[in-house]
């Protein structure tokens, strides 16, 4: 069984980050990601792992392809906090600055 990864941890390696702009565009199968990194397929596979653990990526068997699509609804609810946690920073320093 996979180990559970938070989202923002898995968001915190700039690799990831650049795997799931170029999901942002469709879903890719694993060989059209690799053409836009130069890592090794291990090392590719442990960021897909990483990102799958966190709920950011769904993967999909087609054939003999296995294909990434991005799941939007976990970064949209990880927009959504960020949103309100940073509301109430700002709402608490207006109230100190008061």
């Amino acid at each position: 069984m996979s180990e559970k990864t938070h989202p923002l941890e898995a968001l915190g390696d700039p690799t990831r980050r650049a795997i799931l702009k170029l999901l942002r565009r469709g879903s890719k199968n694993a060989g059209e990601v690799a053409e836009a990194f130069s890592l090794t397929k291990p090392t590719l596979s442990h960021h897909f792992r990483v990102l799958e653990n966190a709920g950011l990526i769904r993967s999909e068997r087609r054939g003999t392809h296995i294909v990434y699509t991005l799941q939007a609804s976990v970064l949209e609810e990880i927009a959504s906090e960020l949103l309100e946690l940073s509301s109430k920073v700002k709402q608490r320093r207006r109230e100190k600055n008061r």
